[in-house]
């Protein structure tokens, strides 16, 4: 189920000298206040992503950049936002200046086919590097473009959608619907289907704030393990190993969702493989978009970021020599937690403790959101809807749900996770073995702690 690292794979990309892409009509100048959720360290990162699309002989002769370029002109005018640049405003707080400089753009071809990247595709994906050009100097949080995008045509007529966008301006789901924005506008829309939404203030804190639970995801903690020499491997679930790994639970807990079985199942190998100390406390952040805890909801082209993290902590000993039922009941409780008084208290506790406020970068500490129902997958530019959609890779501490399909076609949920390669090796044996065994309800697992000299 573990797939390489990389590819064998070599190609040359030709790139076009970088333009700025402004919106196609004049746009407000103005200076506009990020939430509190928005303001926050752990969001200040460029966020990578790519889309891969098959040749569709209905669009022959059509220039794939050039018809992207004149949809993110036409789109950029409704998120104008995204056209200006990050400033620092009263105590260190981000403001957006909406000053219509635009966002970079690349037009690219390489020597090389959709078909030599693999079947199925699935990150980590080779030579990325070059199907998203890191443009010296444009990767700091103030006075940089918000967004870079490379398109990169193939000799086969398919095409590569890459870019990187800041995460402080939106979520995923946010900038799903920024991206089927240009896809209706590649179509011949004049306007969106869904109007953008600022109101950011819809986010901020209380006045004044008060803190009404813990919050374990921003504890303080020290990195126990040095993080170097890291691969990355993504791991496919599909209906086999959901069925696999649901059996290892007791009965009264068998109804739990897939996304809180891959994760409990996750986290317990991904920490038997990093061989902390028993007694270090380790935690997992269930990063969530909780726009559906609002009463009244949020407005529905509200395009920033809606993330709370439920953090789920216990010990290493605890976590790995009870049976992954456990994980699954601290992940379910955690869960729970979410309510719109824990964003509101989540919002509060940024605006008391500000800049300090951060996730801890702790190998203890691990991170997944779920992105398969955001629908990255669907945007289409008129060449129908991508291949594969997605994370470019794991961020980090974080890994991603992504849908996909295995080669034999079943549906599932692709994880690709980044680990000290010998922790790799131990975390795919021990998952390995998790899908192998069939335990008797209520018992341990016979996997407990893997020596580091394995």
């Amino acid at each position: 189920m573990a797939t390489p690292s990389s590819i064998p794979l070599a190609f040359t990309v030709r790139r076009c000298k970088l333009e700025l892409v402004a919106p196609a009509k004049p746009t407000p100048h103005e200076q506009k206040l990020l939430s509190d959720i928005d303001d926050q360290k752990s969001l200040q990162v460029q966020f990578p992503a790519v889309q891969f699309y098959r040749y569709e002989p209905s669009m022959e002769g059509k220039d794939i950049a050039k018809v992207i370029k004149e949809a993110l002109a036409q789109t950029l005018v409704f998120y104008y936002p995204f056209a200006g640049r990050l400033k620092e405003g009263a105590n260190g707080n981000l403001i957006v200046d909406c000053n219509g400089e635009g966002v970079m753009f690349i037009k690219a071809d390489a020597d090389v086919t959709l078909e030599q990247f693999g079947e199925p595709l699935q990150p980590p994906f080779p030579c990325f590097e070059e199907l998203l050009f890191d443009v010296p100097g444009s990767q700091a949080m103030l006075n940089c473009p918000l967004l870079l995008i490379q398109v990169t045509q193939l000799k086969c007529g398919g095409f590569i959608f890459a870019l990187r966008f800041n995460h402080v301006m939106c979520d995923a789901f946010g900038f799903q619907q920024f991206m089927s924005t240009i896809g209706e506008m590649a179509r011949g829309a004049v306007t969106p289907s869904i109007p953008p939404v600022w109101e950011r203030h819809l986010l901020n804190a209380r006045d004044p704030p008060r803190v009404t639970f813990t919050h374990h995801e921003y504890d303080q903690v020290e990195a126990t393990v040095i993080m170097d020499n890291m691969v990355e491997c993504s791991f496919f679930f599909g209906p086999v190993e959901v069925s696999l790994l649901r059996s290892l639970l007791p009965l009264h807990l068998r109804h739990c969702t897939k996304f809180e079985l891959i994760i409990a199942c996750l986290w317990r190998c991904r920490t038997i493989a990093i061989n902390l100390d028993p007694y270090e406390k380790v935690r997992m952040l269930c990063i969530a978009n909780v726009r559906s805890k609002f009463n009244p909801p949020l407005p529905s082209g509200y395009y920033g970021n809606v993330l709370v993290s439920a953090t789920a902590i216990t010990t290493v000993k605890n976590l790995c020599h009870n049976p992954v039922g456990y994980a699954v009941e601290l992940i379910k409780k955690a869960k729970a937690n979410v309510t719109e008084e824990y964003i509101k208290s989540t919002a509060d506790l940024f605006a008391i403790r500000g800049k300090s406020l951060n996730v801890p970068a702790a190998i203890g500490s691990y991170g997944i959101s779920d992105l398969t129902h955001m629908g990255f997958e669907n945007v289409d530019y008129g060449w129908g809807k991508a291949v594969f959609a997605g994370p470019a890779n794991a961020i980090g501490l974080v890994s991603f749900f992504i849908p996909t399909k295995n080669k034999e076609g079943q549906v599932g949920t692709l994880v690709p996770i980044c680990l000290p390669a010998l922790a790799m090796e131990r975390f795919s044996n021990e998952l390995d073995n998790m899908l192998k065994h069939h335990h008797i309800e209520g018992k341990k697992s016979k996997s407990i702690l893997i020596s580091s000299a394995m």
